[in-house]
């Protein structure tokens, strides 16, 4: 099983890969997300419109791909960190039959003043065959000053 970042914390370094976070996305997937989004859009429902569109069949939403590596992210962290950006380009539809895999990889590691860690990663998703779906970027942080909560509601 994974450890997440508030049992390795010394671990986490440059070159670090995230335990990936495998789907495989249909039909059913996308339905859910549809009804969640209000997105019920032919092309990610209806094999001949996803052909129409130029694509094998229908196909799923980027915007689930997006949630995938929000998840990977999440799924990591645990209680020990908080998501602060994440950004990606949708470059490949995921398909009906495909297996989607949410990946990161750290780039950068910067100490705080606060003792908080600000953490730069590398995100994409890919297919089963490694073609790249969804490339893109993510900051996070690690840890908090004893005894502080954080509210990201709150007004500045």
């Amino acid at each position: 099983m994974p450890e997440t970042v508030g049992t390795r914390l010394g671990d986490v370094a440059p070159g670090l890969e995230l335990p990936p976070l495998q789907r495989q996305p249909g039909l059913h997937h996308w339905n859910r997300y549809a009804a969640v989004n209000d997105e019920f859009v032919d092309i990610h429902m209806d094999d001949e419109a996803g052909r129409a569109a130029g694509y094998p069949s229908a196909f799923g939403m980027g915007n689930l791909q997006w949630a995938y590596l929000h998840n990977l992210l999440e799924s990591w962290l645990g209680e020990h960190g908080r998501v602060v950006a994440l950004s990606c380009q949708f470059r490949g539809p995921n398909v009906r039959g495909q297996t989607v895999t949410a990946h990161g990889r750290v780039t950068t590691v910067e100490p705080r003043p606060d003792g908080e860690i600000r953490v730069v990663l590398d995100v994409w998703t890919d297919d089963q065959d490694g073609h790249r779906l969804a490339p893109g970027e993510a900051t996070v942080i690690i840890g908090s000053p004893a005894g502080q909560e954080r509210d990201t509601e709150a007004a500045p």
